[in-house]
């Protein structure tokens, strides 16, 4: 049931009035709840944005958001792959604590359990219309994976979203079709939708049986099922009618993005709005190809852009601007070649895709979790820069405080409350944080990098990673080497005793909010 808490208007009158605001802008601040957009890209490096540095590509639009608000140069998303970040930012709770919460396949269940209460669900106590438009990839259905020809539950509706349109894991993987409110758009019910990930179902053409067919090869894996000259990883067969076109994807779902903020414009809303941009198959709308000179993967950025642009501009044209929040970062770092021939590597030139940092996607380096991360709110949050250690991992305490709800103890377990320094009102540190890599685990306090000791392969070799592993424990100071070029750990013996204590603590305890 949706309330409207009097306690929360106080709170808003209080804690964020602001001397830039004239007595009109101040007193209906009093009176509204501010809305909340999360724009989340798919695989953008701290390097791929031109406020972060890049000089190789301009990003005016995400630049102009940076302008209006706080732009942190120690944010971090949790892992360094897409669904345990996405599931440790709705839930407040580290993914690697819970089995299953690795990289889903398409066909995965729901994975976030819908007794757990997510970020969605506080939006929607504190009564606030509640979406989700994009890329979702958190798993669909019950048990043993959903029914693609009839309503897919449980999904974003048992976890507190009104409105949810989705692709439901990648667009690399199959089904390639768009759910809205829990049903596949446009399925024809005589045609209906088979997938398997286990093998060959129907007569399809595949990348590996049929490779002249492609418009775009793969380079390594993704060569199941061909849907729209692209193959993908499994298989897939039926729902012609309601299968995607990838040319016009970032067109469909901010086109779905912009009618949920046109619909909800009289209340408060909550929009969590995740591009599939930069993610593989890069295929930007023809209005993009060929624009950034580095080949698919930059004009993929100049679409990603785009689409903030037409997000802002619609706030601005609904004069929503001055009353909403507006979260912009990445699900994890960069990744140059996942899979496709799309000349990405060749094209690449002087760009550094995490700038100063080291590794990217999938890594325990740094660039694996530390993304662009941007809060704007014109107003309320002074423009700069934040060198605050940040977490996505956080949203779900912030937030609580900023909706004036209380958090029970089985909520948000590694979630720290740090609405002060989102806001830009403080520059303290989050007391540490814990870097989710896919190969091995690390911790950050403080100015001081902890690598836990692995011996899995130090590179990716299908995406040429580095992956941050090594059989002895790795101990870096990221206030004098960012791009943790030099273990110190022999140097260092009490340091890294204390982070290995602490991070032992840490999987121990379960949880890390008090």
């Amino acid at each position: 049931m949706k309330f409207f808490q009097s306690a929360f208007l106080l709170f808003l009158a209080i804690a964020f009035a602001s001397c830039n605001t004239n007595p009109k802008q101040a007193k209906q601040a009093e009176t509204k709840k501010p809305n909340v957009v999360l724009i989340y890209i798919d695989d953008l490096g701290y390097g791929d944005v031109s406020c972060y540095g890049s000089n190789t590509i301009s990003t005016p639009n995400i630049d102009n958001l940076a302008s209006t608000g706080m732009l942190f140069t120690n944010g971090h998303c949790s892992s360094a792959s897409c669904t345990p970040s996405r599931f440790s930012m709705l839930t407040g709770g580290y993914a690697f604590r819970q089995k299953g919460t690795g990289i889903a396949r398409g066909d995965a269940a729901m994975i976030i359990n819908p007794e757990t209460r997510t970020l969605a669900d506080l939006f929607d106590e504190a009564g606030y219309e509640t979406g989700v438009v994009g890329k979702w990839h958190l798993g669909l259905g019950p048990k043993g994976g959903p029914d693609w020809n009839g309503l897919i539950s449980p999904g974003p509706q048992d976890i507190g979203f009104d409105y949810s349109f989705l692709i439901p894991a990648t667009g690399d993987r199959v089904p390639c079709v768009y759910t809205e409110n829990g049903r596949v758009l446009g399925l024809d019910p005589a045609d209906p939708i088979t997938v398997s990930f286990n093998g060959k179902v129907g007569d399809e053409p595949t990348g590996k049986e049929n490779p002249e067919l492609l418009k775009m090869n793969y380079s390594n894996g993704h060569n199941n099922t061909i849907i729209n000259g692209i193959s993908r990883i499994g298989f897939m067969t039926g729902g012609n009618s309601a299968r995607w076109v990838d040319e016009y994807m970032a067109d469909a779902i901010t086109g779905k993005a912009l009618e949920f903020i046109e619909d909800k414009k009289d209340k408060p809303f909550f929009l969590y709005y995740s591009t599939h941009d930069i993610h593989v198959p890069r295929v930007p709308h023809p209005r993009f190809v060929g624009k950034s000179g580095m080949g698919p993967r930059g004009d993929a950025i100049l679409e990603v852009d785009w689409a903030t642009g037409e997000i802002m501009n619609k706030l601005q044209e609904l004069g929503l601007t001055e009353n909403t929040i507006v979260i912009f970062t990445s699900d994890n770092g960069p990744v140059i070649d996942d899979g496709y021939q799309d000349q990405a590597v060749e094209l690449l030139g002087e760009h550094k895709a995490g700038g100063p940092l080291r590794g990217g996607k999938y890594s325990a380096f740094n660039a694996g979790t530390q993304v662009p991360f941007i809060v704007s709110w014109p107003g309320r949050i002074k423009y700069g820069k934040s060198d605050a250690l940040v977490s996505q991992v956080d949203f779900m305490a912030s937030f609580a405080k900023m909706l004036n709800l209380n958090l029970e103890d089985k909520d948000a377990i590694d979630s720290f409350e740090m609405l002060d320094e989102l806001l830009g009102k403080s520059n303290e540190n989050r007391s540490h944080f814990v870097h989710h890599g896919n190969s091995t685990m690390a911790l950050i306090k403080d100015d001081w990098k902890y690598i836990v000791p692995n011996d899995r392969p130090k590179m990716n070799k299908s995406t040429n990673t580095e992956m941050g592993t090594d059989t002895k424990p790795q101990l870096y100071n990221l206030k004098d080497d960012i791009g943790e070029t030099n273990n110190i750990a022999a140097e260092n013996p009490e340091k890294l005793k204390e982070l290995e204590t602490l991070f032992q603590k840490i999987n121990e305890d379960g949880r890390t909010r008090n």
